[in-house]
Order: structure tokens, then C-alpha cells, then sequence
């Protein structure tokens, strides 16, 4: 016998753990703690099946856009990516990459990165220049 979906247990499912579009990287943290959770439980309902779908959709889109920027990837977002995953402020750029005016214009998007700024940005976040446009 098939059990039946009960749109009351997965409301309450939902309520439980509020699923929304993942942002962050805590977020995507407690919902893979739950994913988890749901993967080792004997016996799923289908609702914690349901909700279990739902949540590996939300974590797929969230991995895919966060970690693997991919094409739609431009040399600013790729910039901004690698500072924060290697936890570098742009005071931390100045020395290097010019004047705190041209590192606020380039965290901002205002700023091009030609060839040699993006060579030098390569060896910083010890990357291929290619990355920035360069």
C-alpha cells in the first residue's frame, strides 16, 4: 500500500524547518544539516520526501551560483567571490593594486581590470589573470 500524501505533515514539515532560498553559507549549512538528517531517517513519509526534494533544489542553486560562478561570472563578481572566500578587505588591496580611490572604484564595479591589474590580482588570489579578463 502506497502511503498518501498528507498536505498537513508537510505544511508542518515546512513550518518546522521554513525552507526559503538560500543566501548565505550558514544557511546552506543548516539546510544540508537537515538534508542529513532526512537522508539517514528509516521509513520517510512522503512529505519529509517532499520536503527533502525541496531542499537539495535550494542547495543545488545556491552551490552552483555561490561557488561555481560559471559564465555569467564577471571579473567583478569573480573579484568580490575570491575576496570573501579568502577574507580580504580592500584596505588589504591598496599596497598593491594603487590608491584607496582605485581600489573603492574596483570592489565598486567603476573600475576596468585591464591585463596588468589583472595579472597582479592572479597573484594575489593566487589564480589564473584569465579569471579577471586579463
Amino acid at each position: 500500500m502506497t502511503p498518501t500524501f498528507s498536505s498537513q505533515k508537510y505544511s508542518d514539515l515546512l513550518v518546522k524547518y521554513q525552507p526559503k532560498l538560500i543566501k548565505t553559507e550558514h544557511e546552506n549549512e543548516r539546510a544540508l544539516a537537515v538534508v542529513e538528517e532526512l537522508m539517514h531517517a528509516q521509513n520517510r513519509t512522503p512529505e519529509e520526501d517532499a520536503l527533502y526534494e525541496l531542499l537539495i533544489v535550494l542547495i543545488e542553486k545556491f552551490e552552483q551560483d555561490f561557488y561555481c560562478p560559471g559564465s555569467a561570472s564577471t571579473p567583478h563578481s569573480v573579484l568580490l567571490f575570491l575576496m570573501e572566500q579568502q577574507n580580504v578587505k580592500p584596505e588589504d588591496l591598496v599596497g598593491v593594486v594603487g590608491s584607496e580611490d582605485m581600489v573603492l572604484e574596483l570592489v565598486n564595479g567603476g573600475h576596468e581590470i585591464g591585463n596588468e591589474l589583472a595579472e597582479v590580482l592572479g597573484d594575489i588570489f593566487k589564480v589564473d589573470s584569465s579569471l579577471f579578463g586579463g
